[in-house]
């Protein structure tokens, strides 16, 4: 696997240090998951439970071994510090100096060891006004913009239903690492690397942004409606919603010529993409006269006949049973020791060469600490010391 090789000692905690971690760990990356006693927090997440187990431990944490050590005790620390030793990366997701008041922040461990990388995930960051404040998934997409362009106009305020502020900075995290990691491999140079909630969700306002510096208007939640783009929404069907996805002229003419809506072509309000996006609650109404008189299983036939993209809009249960994600490798299975058999997502990204692999359920608390410590130098007296 492309990361093989690569060790890195994860204090991260529920999601966004987690996901990051994940994505390391998929692409083989050894990561040991450092916990304390009590486990990370997402481990009493739920419902649903699997035996006893989160779900949302589960499925955020594959691929990883798990080592308790109290870092509150002096002997926790000096583990993680032997340990930070020896690895390629540390991670971690406390508020702001949390890890400098316990003498393990990036200074600390770069000392002796600067080939070390050190990411640290926060809710706003390491340094500016807000460095110190608790950051939530929730308070990220409403100060990133995010809620005030989602849901309908005139809607009270809706996140983004995902956890889009947590994932989004484990991704850019991950991203970081693996940019630091190319650097490291050139120069022999560790380095620091941050990475905030607040700074990932404003990172993926990218059209919402555009909007704001090339009009001067303040965007406006859309509801399905792309923002730069018509017809580009769900439209009304007889027995439901499809998504059409017409992105260029070429497609537009296509699709009123193939279902009879010549005269929308010589509608001045529709001439084009910029007539279509100022007028698009006008022509969401027009298509609809005509998208509501089939089902949206006809609808899909005929767009995949006509060549207009079009899809259709699956609750969670449906996308796994979709051929394609399935045949994609989008669902895979693992057994745990308590959960049994379960359910993981497949990797998004494939690789010709060094493919990734799910191939470890998430660890039981502490399941790999004797094993892990052992392998690190740490001396079965040390090992038992530390459970006590």
């Amino acid at each position: 696997m492309p990361l093989e090789g690569m060790i890195v000692l994860d204090a991260t905690q529920v999601m966004a240090g987690p996901f990051c971690t994940l994505l390391l760990a998929d692409m083989g990356a050894e990561v040991i998951k450092v916990e304390k006693p009590a486990g990370d927090d997402s481990r009493r997440i739920g419902p649903p439970f699997i035996k006893g187990e989160s779900a949302a431990y589960l499925g955020v944490n594959r691929n990883k071994k798990s080592v308790v050590l109290d870092l509150r005790t002096d002997a926790g620390k000096d583990a993680f510090k032997r340990l930070a030793a020896q690895v390629d990366v540390v991670a971690e997701n406390y508020r702001p100096g949390t890890m400098e008041r316990l003498g393990l922040g990036p200074e600390a461990l770069r000392v002796n060891h600067p080939q070390l990388i050190y990411v640290s995930i926060s809710g706003f960051g390491q340094t500016g006004p807000y460095a110190s404040r608790p950051g939530y998934d929730l308070v990220a997409q409403g100060m990133s913009g995010m809620m005030s362009v989602t849901g309908h106009p005139d809607s009270a305020p809706i996140k983004v239903s995902i956890p889009i502020g947590d994932l989004s900075a484990g991704m850019f995290a991950a991203y970081g690492v693996l940019s630091a990691y190319i650097h490291r491999l050139k120069t022999g140079q560790g380095q620091i690397v941050e990475t905030s909630l607040l700074e990932s969700a404003i990172a993926l306002t990218v059209w919402e942004s555009a909007e704001l510096w090339g009009s001067g208007r303040t965007p406006e939640p859309k509801g399905s409606a792309h923002r730069m783009v018509a017809p580009y929404q769900a439209l009304v069907t007889s027995n439901g919603y499809v998504n059409f996805a017409i992105g260029n002229q070429a497609i537009w003419e296509r699709f009123c010529n193939a279902v009879g809506l010549e005269t929308l072509l010589d509608d001045p309000r529709f001439l084009s993409n910029p007539e279509r996006v100022n007028h698009h609650q006008e022509l969401a109404a027009e298509l609809e006269r005509t998208t509501i008189k089939k089902t949206s299983a006809e609808w899909l036939v005929l767009c995949q006949e006509i060549g207009v993209p079009a899809g259709p809009i699956y609750d969670m249960a449906q996308v796994y049973q979709d051929p394609h994600v399935i045949e994609r490798g989008m669902i895979q299975q693992l057994d745990h020791p308590i959960a049994g058999l379960i359910n993981h997502i497949g990797l998004p990204v494939k690789m010709s060469l060094t493919p990734g692999q799910v191939r470890m359920p998430a660890p039981t608390l502490g399941q790999h600490t004797a094993q892990v410590l052992a392998r690190f130098g740490f001396s079965s007296s040390d090992i038992a010391n530390l459970s006590n």
